[in-house]
């Protein structure tokens, strides 16, 4: 339901770019607002909400910080795709002129685009993700040859930056709210296989329990829609295969 529309001057008014933004005033319910504004070369999705936010609706929340692709707080979902909006150009998204911009999917609204994130930081506990070292302060850095095959494992993993794009993408987590998620499981992955963590079967055990990693049916949108390029599934995969595997040695 299209609720208020908004118009910004420009000196090329044949070349506007139309945009409805989700902002939710009603639950359970999308309450859709229009806006339309000059339609810019290299302009991007973050960009675009800005633009908005300063010209047209004060009022409007959304998240950002870095603009430039390090953070992550700015994904939203665009065209019915969660991504990173300062790295989403107008361009390749737009459809005939017109813009959908909604909140990340999975997770609870605060306010217009913003959500609250707590529930997914919660299920990197349950996934057993904080890191227990064997090491003291007086002790030397830890040895680990880059080129070991437990390292490589890690390295796969390690990039996350927890932008929630593949806990938004993933199915499984739309329909089983105790599902640990991709993101948890990608990090318990990469912490299993770090040869300075304490207790990796621990990690493991967490990250097999109840609706963890058997819980993935492996149809890779986590993949998919990874700004940086991870595989959450190929880490989960990782976990299943050593779950079974400690599970037939009876640990």
């Amino acid at each position: 339901m299209e609720t208020t529309t908004h118009a910004a001057s420009t000196r090329d008014p044949q070349r506007m770019l139309s945009v409805r933004i989700d902002r939710g005033r009603h639950a359970g319910a999308g309450d859709y607002a229009s806006y339309r504004i000059p339609w810019r070369e290299n302009q991007t999705i973050l960009d675009v909400v800005t633009e908005i936010q300063r010209t047209l609706e004060p009022t409007l929340s959304y998240r950002f910080a870095c603009r430039v692709g390090v953070c992550g707080s700015c994904a939203m979902t665009v065209n019915g795709r969660p991504r990173w909006t300062c790295r989403t150009h107008v361009r390749r998204v737009e459809e005939d002129g017109q813009i959908v911009i909604e909140p990340l999917r999975n997770m609870p609204r605060i306010k217009d685009l913003v959500v609250d994130m707590s529930g997914f930081f919660d299920k990197w506990k349950k996934a057993g993700n904080r890191f227990v070292g064997t090491a003291t302060r007086n002790d030397p850095p830890a040895n680990i040859a880059p080129q070991s095959r437990r390292r490589k494992l890690a390295d796969a993993a390690i990039e996350c930056i927890n932008c929630g794009v593949c806990h938004a993408a993933c199915d499984v987590v739309a329909w089983d709210r105790q599902y640990l998620g991709p993101a948890a499981l990608n990090r318990a992955w990469s912490l299993f296989n770090d040869e300075r963590h304490a207790d990796p079967r621990a990690v493991l055990r967490q990250a097999s329990a109840g609706s963890g990693c058997n819980a993935c049916h492996s149809q890779g949108n986590c993949m998919t829609h990874c700004p940086v390029h991870l595989s959450p599934t190929g880490s989960i995969a990782g976990l299943k295969k050593n779950a079974l595997m400690l599970f037939l040695q009876g640990g």
